[in-house]
């Protein structure tokens, strides 16, 4: 099951549960679409994959099946991620 995590790990925006802003990678890490199409060029900082539109989880099941609530802040280090970037923006995510 999604943890759906509620904030964009790069710029801390708040992504509710049913965000259509929200990407997630293949562990579910998560940033907004901005940062993924304008910051991360659709390289997860932490995986290298590539980020898929997050589902958006029907409100009757929130209710068994809430969003976690544990905040992930750590946001790019550019001069670090820029290595990772140059490797892998040019190969399609399902290349990598």
């Amino acid at each position: 099951m999604l943890e759906l995590r509620q904030n964009c790990e790069n710029c801390n925006k708040t992504l509710p549960p049913n965000s259509t802003e929200a990407m997630i990678c293949t562990y579910e890490c998560t940033f907004c679409k901005d940062c993924v199409d304008n910051v991360l060029q659709n390289v997860c900082p932490n995986c290298s994959g590539g980020f898929e539109k997050r589902p958006i989880r029907p409100k009757i099941e929130l209710e068994s099946n809430p969003p976690t609530d544990i905040v992930v802040y750590k946001p790019v280090i550019m001069e670090k991620f820029q290595i990772l970037l140059e490797k892998y923006v040019n190969i399609l995510p399902n290349e990598r």
